[in-house]
């Protein structure tokens, strides 16, 4: 009792005297305040609730003063969370002690100790890794069957046993003229397709290869180059596109097929004959040599493709027969599926395996910012006089003319911009940030191509700031049975009259699912062929993220020794030999997943905390000083002491020991070893579960950033007329 009562003393005397550089990198727990005569140990917080941006958590604590034994409590604690997906880190910001609990101390002194530690948590960073947050959550998410009317129809689906690419049109082509030229382009398809009005003749160009056709949906053949005007074309589109991108193409011997289709359609292609190796402790093969994931089951003789997240079985692979099947109808063994399988990676579509409750868990965590009321503006655009259209079995109507996402709900209209919400009483604005969504957003079928709406979200606000947010949904990444889908199947037709405006899609790409990286492109579309030189609505096909490498950056060495074998053979092959050097740039150099940062005004926090705090204290509903200096600021300091003490619900304080036996702290000692929790203790064997997940992950993560070395890479986010 004297320890807490000496060190109640010095958090009042010494109250400016805790140092150290911010640091928002999680290095690990437990973190020490420090003071010159003592220090406070916050161990790895135990989540309780997760609402919004709401945390509610404790955390065992220590108090040490000088050399004396350290008095061991537990905390309770609200704060907001502050997520900064790109780089996988949540920042517990103004934090609130609810409660400390010593059970050596009395009412009195544990209620000075409160009421200091919350002053000097206050303006502290305490920041948790991405993956320690989401470990550290699972028990309060139950995700259940989500299973929204999403139109799980198979797409057609083409079978080569040759290099071949697939063209997608969105719908009819709708050609239109290059400006000062003679050409015309196909306005509704991402990749270089060109038309001489004067012979008919079309012109495409992916990689290194040149084709042409009189007709564009057929008769595609390679030429060894096109008409002059059609190469300046092509190197203005492609403009600001990286040259080595060609170098995936040199490996081919010949230039691929082209498969032209105007409907939603996904491309299978091996490398010759399929061929199936085993899955060791299955009765399930797997395709080698191909970048689709394809895997027979022997007992029915039935073949299992993954695609955008949905699985789709038949009896063979070049026939028209897919259908799909819902993933808790897979077979057994799918869930048998080692982890160090070349096929480990459909894992992830399996209900029930770690790998699908972690994508889960990301997909449920929002990317969060700050908005500033004076400052975020938005302009809206119409193709003509707005035209709004009703969305069926709903109140809500939506503009099909514009170029952002405009709704119209009890007479108010309200816009949505790269994850902020506006409103105003006209469709034509003038608009203001909204502090409050509509609940009849929430009604938005997924027939409707405004479906993502209802993952951007309004938490709070203040007269000078709001709080906002988004979940993965809002660029098309939705939980379903158990797993996370890319898109809602449905093909929704795109805008056009003196203007296009594309919609979500979801097939034609072949997207598949990375766990660091988010939804990434395979290998067909992912090499130099496509282009956005005169598509400046690309962010609408693939949502507010618009196009990103995926695969191609995070395991770019593994791919170029072996893509050949599919994405999943450079996949694992990266992952055991250490090719990490484009990692890192996979994550900074695409379009940031973080749709936040593509906005010119507006955003006064998003992730990481800025170097300065407003200096309008309205700004931030805090007591921390405006402005303070970034070096005397205070933060916990990561210790390298092993991360085993946690707390139960009742304040108790318990240490698990590296024999897997739990302690109890009482009378100023841990009590002999192979105790056990008393009954109320609430799942401490799960915590322990979820925290070294946690910490495995991030350390996982944590390396190969480490080791990948940052390299040139081009942004894709547009071509030679980006924004």
């Amino acid at each position: 009792m004297k320890n807490i009562t000496q060190f109640i003393f010095f958090i009042f005397i010494l109250s400016d005297s805790i140092a150290g550089k911010v640091s928002l990198d999680d290095q690990g727990w437990p973190r020490d305040l420090n003071f010159k005569k003592g220090t406070i140990s916050i161990y790895q917080p135990q989540i309780e609730r997760f609402e919004k941006n709401k945390i509610e958590a404790r955390a065992a604590i220590a108090v040490k003063i000088s050399d004396k034994s350290p008095v061991f409590g537990a905390m309770w604690f609200t704060s907001k969370a502050v997520t900064d997906r790109d780089e996988r880190l949540v920042i517990f910001d103004d934090i609130v002690v609810e409660t400390i609990k010593f059970p050596e101390g009395d009412e009195e002194q544990v209620e000075k100790l409160r009421n200091a530690m919350t002053k000097k948590l206050d303006g502290l960073d305490i920041t948790m890794s991405l993956d320690r947050f989401s470990a550290s959550i699972e028990h309060l998410k139950d995700f259940g069957d989500e299973a929204e009317t999403f139109n799980n129809a198979p797409p057609v689906i083409y079978y080569e046993t040759s290099p071949a690419v697939l063209v997608f049109i969105d719908g009819d082509p709708i050609l239109k003229e290059v400006e000062n030229s003679d050409f015309k382009y196909v306005l509704n398809t991402p990749y270089f397709l060109v038309q001489n009005p004067k012979d008919k003749q079309y012109y495409l160009k992916g990689g290194k290869w040149w084709y042409s056709s009189k007709e564009v949906e057929k008769g595609w053949e390679p030429i060894e180059k096109p008409p002059k005007e059609v190469s300046t074309l092509a190197e203005e589109a492609f403009q600001g596109e990286s040259t080595d991108l060609d170098s995936m193409t040199v490996q081919m011997d010949a230039p691929p097929k082209i498969i032209v289709s105007t409907e939603p359609a996904e491309l299978i292609q091996t490398d010759g004959e399929a061929k199936f190796e085993p899955v060791n402790g299955t009765d399930l093969l797997f395709l080698t040599n191909s970048e689709s994931d394809i895997v027979m089951d022997i007992k029915s003789q039935q073949y299992y493709i993954l695609l955008s997240g949905r699985w789709y079985t038949a009896k063979q692979m070049d026939a028209g027969t897919w259908e799909y099947i819902a993933p808790n109808n897979l077979p057994e063994d799918f869930s048998k599926i080692p982890e160090e399988s070349d096929i480990a990676s459909v894992r992830y579509s399996v209900p029930g395996t770690q790998e699908a409750k972690d994508a889960l868990l990301e997909n449920s965590i929002p990317q969060t910012a700050e908005i500033d009321r004076k400052t975020a503006t938005v302009e809206v655009r119409y193709d003509g006089n707005p035209k709004f259209k009703k969305i069926e079995k709903t109140s809500v109507s939506y503009a099909e003319n514009s170029d952002k996402t405009v709704l119209l709900i009890n007479n108010k209209y309200y816009a949505v911009d790269d994850a902020v919400w506006f409103v105003s009483s006209k469709a034509t604005g003038p608009w203001e940030v909204c502090v409050e969504v509509p609940e009849e957003v929430q009604e938005i079928p997924p027939e409707s191509p405004v479906y993502n709406v209802k993952y951007v979200y309004v938490y709070d606000y203040t007269p000078s700031v709001v709080y906002v947010g988004y979940t993965p949904g809002y660029y098309g990444s939705y939980v379903y049975y158990g797993t996370v889908v890319y898109g809602t199947g449905y093909w929704y037709r795109p805008w056009y009259h003196h203007y296009y405006y594309p919609r979500p899609v979801t097939w034609g790409f072949g997207i598949h699912y990375n766990p660091w990286t988010g939804w990434g492109f395979s290998f067909g579309v992912s090499y130099g062929w496509i282009t956005f030189g005169w598509h400046s609505y690309h962010r609408h096909w693939w949502g507010p993220c618009g196009y990103r490498y995926g695969y191609r950056h995070g395991y770019y060495r593994g791919y170029r020794h072996g893509y050949r074998h599919g994405y999943r053979h450079g996949y694992v092959a990266g992952r055991r030999a250490g090719y990490v050097a484009g990692y890192r740039a996979g994550q900074r150099q695409t379009m940031p997943s973080n749709v936040y940062k593509n906005r010119a005004n507006g955003v006064k926090r998003t992730g990481t905390r800025p170097a300065t705090r407003p200096a309008n204290p309205s700004a931030r509903p805090s007591t921390r000083p405006a402005n303070p200096s970034v070096g005397t600021r205070p933060s916990t300091q990561p210790k390298t002491r092993n991360n085993n003490v946690y707390s139960d619900r009742n304040g108790n304080v318990y240490r698990r020991d590296n024999n897997g036996s739990w302690q109890q702290r009482s009378n100023g000692q841990w009590n002999s070893p192979g105790a056990r929790p008393s009954q109320g203790s609430n799942n401490l064997n799960r915590d322990y579960s979820n925290r070294s997940r946690g910490n495995q992950r991030a350390n996982s993560y944590s390396n190969r950033s480490q080791k990948a070395a940052p390299r040139t890479a081009p942004n894709r986010a547009g071509g030679g007329r980006r924004r």
